[in-house]
């Protein structure tokens, strides 16, 4: 048989969709999607015919390939991973992970038409801040609060409301650059104020900002470098410092501290402010994300002084910064565990991971090293080990902070770790992890428990 007749036997895409063997597949699969995965499977099949690959048809072939193609497709291409890696808040693998609590809310918030934006007492249009206001307030002391996108949105926003076309003065040792090249000093510039650097990389001291106020300024603003540390001959200016320098000269004092850190968490070697101190020292503004160490979803919130607080939600930056009704459901079960703080400590993942003690992270490198051991056990090659670890906090928080934990190795003189790493993560469940001396390293402090069999499933199936 020649090739033109082999390809006039290519069935037609009416002839697959009425196949008995995809009726399901029919019926669950948008028709347009279906259609095209046809298409492409039937395009892959007259090249293999050209080609000489194939010398017949095979329908029930074709069926398999199309069932395969469909399924692959229609995988959603953001997915569950596991975390492996020991960094808490992986900003790569999505920051804060939410509570169950936050994740119901959320749901129950999609299932169902709610009061976003309707008062049920007066019956009449209601404000979507109202329904994370008083919780913030509360839970930080400040007389009032708003929430946007993110903190970078938050930091545009303060700016456009209270220095427009008006001066910003900052030391030039806060001057950082978040993730992915997003820089303080350009952020700042879409707000339309003017950066007014002062001091040195190093030194920056109360004079330096005596010297530089002047009938053009509008703000004083602080930025916590939450992601590095500048060590050795430094001086800065603290907080309590500026704060009475702004009274002496009526400026409000922002203070971008962007970790989010509510409760106290020195006895775990974390020396941050938390948003309550800023508070109390009188910051007139505080701003910080709500996916670090907040342990919410991805927010800018701001809390601060009424007045000030007043001006940005009258501002047009408002609305196009505003969150969603999942942002505020999620956040607003998120924030009401730290009416508890040692509730807070338990329920929120991150706080959780965090605070772990060191013999619970032991015993769950345990439980995972012999559930491998016992499950490719039939392998050879294969060597299980336990070690201890230094893990992250990350998400640029805490840059010098290391947290000791333990991680579970895999090692096979045979088979270079890079080619296991690749596998893990192209596995139906990737698993993301660390690899040194030719080893995989598995650090338990990231890896959910209820993920725990999964992972060795998984494993088991790459090796």
């Amino acid at each position: 048989m020649n090739k033109n007749e082999i390809l006039r036997k290519i069935p037609q895409v009416d002839e697959i969709l009425k196949n008995e063997k995809l009726s399901d597949i029919v019926k669950l699969t948008p028709h347009d999607f279906l259609v095209s995965c046809i298409r492409e499977v039937l395009i892959d099949v007259r090249a293999d015919i050209l080609n000489g690959v194939a010398n017949d048809i095979d329908k029930d072939n074709i069926i398999e390939k199309l069932k395969e193609k469909v399924s692959k497709k229609s995988k959603r291409s953001l997915k569950k991973i596991i975390n492996a890696t020991g960094t808490v808040l992986h900003t790569n693998l999505g920051r804060s992970i939410l509570s169950k609590k936050s994740a119901d809310a959320i749901i129950d918030t999609a299932l169902n038409y709610t009061n976003l934006e309707y008062d049920l007492k007066s019956g009449n249009r209601g404000n979507r801040q109202s329904h994370i206001e008083k919780i913030l307030t509360d839970i930080t002391g400040a007389e009032a609060a708003m929430v946007v996108n993110n903190n970078a949105a938050a930091t545009i926003l303060v700016l456009a409301a209270l220095a427009s076309k008006k001066e910003v003065i900052i030391s030039r040792g806060e001057l950082i650059e978040i993730g992915d090249s997003f820089r303080l000093p350009d952020v700042m510039g879409e707000s339309t104020a003017i950066l007014h650097e002062i001091g040195s990389t190093n030194k920056t001291k109360l004079n330096d900002y005596v010297d530089a106020i002047n009938d053009e300024t509008a703000v004083l603003l602080k930025a916590h470098t939450s992601n590095y540390k500048i060590v050795g001959f430094t001086e800065q200016v603290d907080l309590p410092a500026l704060v009475k320098l702004g009274e002496k000269y009526n400026l409000p004092v922002v203070y971008d501290m962007g970790n989010g850190l509510m409760v106290d968490l020195n006895d775990y070697g974390i020396d941050e402010p938390t948003v309550r101190s800023l508070v109390k020292e009188n910051a007139d503004v505080v701003l910080f994300s709500g996916d670090k160490l907040l342990g919410g979803p991805q927010a800018g919130i701001i809390v601060g002084k009424a007045k000030f607080i007043g001006k940005m939600r009258k501002h047009p930056l408002a609305r196009a910064f505003r969150v969603d009704k999942f942002t505020l459901a999620a956040l607003n079960a998120t924030l009401f565990e730290y009416y508890d703080e040692k509730r807070a400590l338990e329920s929120i993942p991150v706080l959780n991971m965090i605070t772990i003690s060191k013999e619970k992270l032991k015993e769950k490198a345990e439980k995972i090293k012999k559930l491998l051991v016992d499950n490719i056990k039939d392998v050879s090659g294969f060597e299980i080990g336990i070690e201890k670890v230094k893990d992250q906090v990350g998400g640029g928080t805490a840059p010098d902070v290391y947290l000791d934990g333990f991680a579970v190795t895999i090692y096979n003189k045979d088979v270079a770790a890079e080619k296991i790493e690749r596998k893990m993560r192209a596995a139906d469940v990737p698993i993301i992890v660390r690899v040194a001396h030719d080893k995989i390293y598995l650090d338990v402090r990231t890896i959910q428990d209820e993920d725990i069999e999964l992972l060795v499933s998984e494993i088991k199936s790459i090796i």
